[in-house]
């Protein structure tokens, strides 16, 4: 195994310098100039003080220059730290915060909420400016300043256990978590992946995700360890399915991962069958459910393609797989989350921790090289996220636990049947209900709230709310929309949200969902009735 993320770049530099690393339409970069580009901006951060197990930030959306800043920060002996460019200012400072970030390396294009994240940040001692029309007040340094910095390796002491990257996942709490991968957790996957797909140097991977989206790790590391190349998609072609469904047949794409959500929208409004895909040989969907019928319909319009169902929390990177067979036209039941990944062990748990039998359901659990190191600084999150089973021995088993709800099947492998908590996925992204209630009740005028999930056509949720005002307070349901577009990131806002005198009841006390839930569907089903 390498040990280290940055080193993939170097040796596939050695061994194939001018093949493409990175494209952005029609923008390119070798893995030379990575290399190279990506060792001067180590040596930027070096002069700005960042050292061994620093946290450095990436504001920007994905770009040529933010992917070398990535690797730039690997180089410097740091973990990057991904911050959602669409999040409001406050959400962006709060984790700017939390993880000590010593700087922030962002674009032109996030200039305007620059000094507004800054302002409600503490402790950053720097900007780099990743292009050169950052403005100078906004920066500490720019990509001139980069340009003009050594190519050659910065010297480094580094080891597989070291931090790589911080990604920050929705918390229960309206605090948003950061899940710290080691180099170690970070390549068991990767190596794994380019294994059990068959990479190699001719691939062309498409880049969906954003950076502070899990998925990423395997558009670019993947990439990376066998020299291919990774498409970046921007966002103004991936919210248009039938001009990214151009990109991925002029680009020849031969390996797309991405949620569910995205083949959906390629397949309903891309019109495939007007594109030659023929380069398309593996379709992998990880984040949440894909529909069978929609799986079906896409199977066939790409014969040519082998589809794979990834399962993992962020916190495990990816712990299971399924390569799909040929569907049946009456096939209808969820596909299943497959098996374990290699040097991967799996228990489904009761409540009272002792392992189930095959046929019963239970909590999931995880145990290998893949998994998390644990949450940043939050001692008692990590606490109860393991499971440490028979502690009295020397080096007692210790299991993530996923709080999902699975079954292992009696011919083998996995069925996911739910979440144990309040966590759902929307659009791919996980978001904890009970964080969308805490922006709610932030809201003066609002006594009482409640997140729930309702299914959309798609397959896929969304999320609803509904509230009680405090008396006496006129506020609209559009002014409460602009005070949590304030405080949660877009996929997080909920799409529909209705005011109500009392929120029903179960017989404990508690907030009865399902009553909310059924309310919503039936008035959605109903507009009029």
């Amino acid at each position: 195994m390498k040990f280290l993320l940055q080193s993939l770049v170097l040796e596939s530099a050695a061994r194939t310098p001018e093949r493409t690393a990175l494209r952005l339409l029609d923008a390119t970069l070798s893995y030379s100039e990575l290399e190279q580009r990506s060792n001067q901006v180590a040596h930027v951060l070096y002069d700005f003080g960042v050292r061994r197990g620093d946290r450095v930030g990436i504001y920007s959306p994905k770009s040529l220059e933010a992917v070398i800043s990535l690797y730039g920060i690997l180089k410097a002996g740091a973990a990057y730290v991904p911050l959602d460019p669409l999040a409001p200012a406050e959400r962006v400072a709060m984790i700017i915060r939390d993880c000590g970030l010593r700087g922030l390396c962002t674009s032109a294009v996030m200039s305007e909420h620059l000094p507004a994240v800054v302002a409600r940040a503490a402790g950053l001692a720097w900007t780099l400016g990743i292009s050169t029309a950052v403005r100078p007040e906004l920066s500490t340094a720019d990509w001139q300043v980069v340009a003009q910095a050594p190519a050659h390796p910065l010297a480094q002491t580094l080891t597989e256990q070291d931090l790589a990257y911080i990604l920050y996942t929705s918390g229960s709490t309206g605090t948003p978590k950061g899940v710290v991968h080691t180099h170690r957790s970070a390549l068991a996957f990767v190596e794994w992946a380019v294994a059990e797909f068959g990479l190699h140097g001719d691939d062309v991977l498409s880049g969906h995700a954003p950076l502070h989206f899990d998925l990423s790790t395997f558009d670019l590391f993947a990439a990376a360890t066998v020299g291919a190349t990774t498409l970046l998609l921007p966002e103004s072609i991936k919210r248009l399915p039938a001009s990214l469904a151009e990109l991925i047949a002029r680009m020849r794409v031969t390996t797309w991962y991405s949620v569910p959500t995205a083949l959906i929208q390629l397949l309903l409004r891309g019109a495939l069958a007007a594109y030659d895909l023929s380069a398309l040989r593996r379709v992998l969907f990880a984040g949440e459910v894909l529909p069978t019928k929609f799986l079906r319909a896409l199977m066939q319009r790409l014969p040519g393609a082998r589809f794979s169902n990834l399962y993992g929390p962020t916190e495990t990177n990816v712990c299971t797989f399924y390569h799909v067979p040929p569907l049946a036209e009456e096939a209808d039941e969820p596909i299943p989350i497959g098996r374990p990944c290699a040097n991967t062990e799996l228990l489904v748990l009761d409540e009272s921790g002792a392992a189930v039998r095959p046929g019963e359901s239970g909590e999931l659990v995880v145990r290998g090289p893949l998994v998390m190191r644990g949450y940043w600084q939050r001692p008692e999150l990590n606490e109860r996220a393991f499971f440490i089973r028979d502690s009295a021995a020397p080096t007692p088993d210790v299991y993530y636990r996923t709080g999902d709800l699975v079954v292992e099947e009696l011919a083998g492998g996995y069925r996911l049947l739910g979440r144990r908590d309040n966590q759902v996925k929307t659009r791919g992204y996980r978001v904890d209900l009970e964080e969308v209630e805490q922006a709610l009740l932030g809201c003066a005028a609002v006594e009482q709230a409640a997140a729930y999930a309702l299914p959309d056509e798609e397959g896929s949720c969304l999320i609803a709310a509904a509230v009680v005002f405090c008396a006496g307070h006129t506020a609209s349901l559009p002014e409460l929309r602009a005070l949590l577009a304030a405080t949660l990131p877009p996929y997080a806002l909920p799409t529909q949200l209705a005011a109500v005198s009392e929120l029903p009841r179960t017989s404990t006390g508690k907030i009865d969902r399902p009553t909310l839930r059924a309310r919503a569907l039936s008035a959605r089903n109903h507009p009029h009735g």
